[in-house]
């Protein structure tokens, strides 16, 4: 035989070859897949059967993967993890043998809010999630339909997101108020809606035809006597510390006050819709108010003999604050009347003066009239008495 003929021959015998190692591999690659997708795959200890689902288009494979992440990097999957989503998450531990992972792309969404468009690109599914990705609030009561855009030349591919506002009222039931959402055409239809059927000794406020607008008012009352609870706040007490190191008029929040709440009952009584009387009956503080206390300057810029701020505290003592009005022409801590306030202070500025003020024109007085010490004062002769 030729030494071509022997080459040939070997040839053919490794392309025979070749192709009988072709045909074997090629069907353990179909087995393997065929394993994957049957319904009772053999799945050797320490694997998992993983269902891919990306763009509607699914993929099983089997993996020793210990998290989503690692079976998607396996599977030569890249995802956005900014915006892209994917169930489970892409850190949890595949513990289970079956696992079905969803992949859900990030597309363009236009939302169309009152004729308003928004536009947002996000993973998530829903109206309501889209709409928080937007930082949109949308209420269970407005109707959402998501749809592909009719309108490529204004939003360009992707998808629409149409939101119909229900309209927001004040509601008045029985005393209760609240704020209630619809989409009803009129009042009447409004109360089918919500199930509320008036009574006969029941008051509308507005006529049952009238239309639904934006923030409208409607009541509902009962003639009679009835009772209401309705939340209140409370008010918090203000405390006065005097800082004799600190100039008067100086102020300082140590600790901000905070308004309490309560719920108070109140006995109403009605006639054709209008409250005649009220009286509480009950009431419980459901929250205690905080105390604002507050630092106040008791020092003045003034020279004097003696405690400055301990004669005007005396002088003060006689007749109380720097907003006192006996009603009867003596105003403030001092008493002055409008007369002697002309003579050594500003006349504009009686009845309104501040605390510094006040007590500039009072040291001016006392050096005006030549006074040592300071005169005092008591409950049966005021400021007033010493200043005419």
């Amino acid at each position: 035989m030729s030494i071509a003929s022997l080459i040939k021959r070997h040839y053919r015998s490794a392309a025979v070859l070749l192709g009988v190692f072709a045909v074997m591999f090629g069907s353990l690659l179909f087995v393997n897949q065929a394993l994957a997708n049957s319904d009772n795959p053999v799945v050797k200890a320490g694997e998992r059967l993983v269902n891919i689902y990306d763009r509607g288009a699914g993929r099983t494979i089997i993996t020793k993967a210990r998290t989503i992440r690692e079976t998607l990097k396996a599977a030569n999957i890249k995802v956005d993890e900014k915006q892209d989503v994917v169930e489970p998450s892409l850190d949890t531990d595949m513990a289970a043998e079956k696992y079905n992972i969803n992949i859900y792309r990030a597309r363009p969404i236009t939302i169309v809010d009152n004729g308003k468009r928004l536009k947002v690109t996000t993973a998530q599914q829903t109206p309501a999630l889209i709409a928080k990705a937007a930082g949109l609030k949308v209420y269970p009561e407005d109707k959402t339909v998501l749809n592909k855009t009719d309108n490529l030349l204004v939003d360009g591919a992707g998808l629409a997101m149409k939101v119909e506002r229900a309209k927001a009222v004040n509601f008045v039931l029985y005393g209760k108020e609240s704020i209630i959402r619809t989409h009803a055409k009129t009042v009447g239809d409004l109360l089918k809606e919500k199930n509320i059927k008036p009574g006969r000794n029941d008051t509308l406020s507005v006529n049952a035809l009238t239309a639904i607008s934006e923030g409208m008012k409607i009541e509902l009352w009962r003639n009679g006597k009835q009772t209401v609870t309705v939340e209140e706040e409370v008010n918090f007490e203000t405390e006065k510390i005097q800082d004799a190191n600190k100039d008067i008029g100086h102020k300082e929040i140590k600790q901000a006050g905070e308004k309490g709440k309560r719920n108070a009952t109140y006995e109403i009584e009605m006639k054709n819709g209008i409250e005649i009387s009220r009286k509480e009956v009950a009431s419980v503080t459901t929250k205690e108010p905080k105390k604002q206390i507050e630092i106040v300057g008791a020092k003045s810029s003034n020279t004097f003999s003696g405690s400055f701020a301990e004669a005007l505290a005396r002088l003060r003592s006689c007749e109380g604050s720097y907003t006192s009005n006996t009603g009867n022409g003596y105003y403030g801590a001092y008493q002055f009347n409008r007369g002697t306030w002309a003579s050594v202070a500003d006349p504009s500025k009686y009845g309104n003066a501040t605390p510094a003020e006040q007590d500039e024109a009072a040291w001016k007085l006392y050096q005006r009239r030549g006074w040592s010490p300071w005169p005092a004062c008591s409950r049966s002769k005021g400021l007033q008495d010493i200043y005419r």
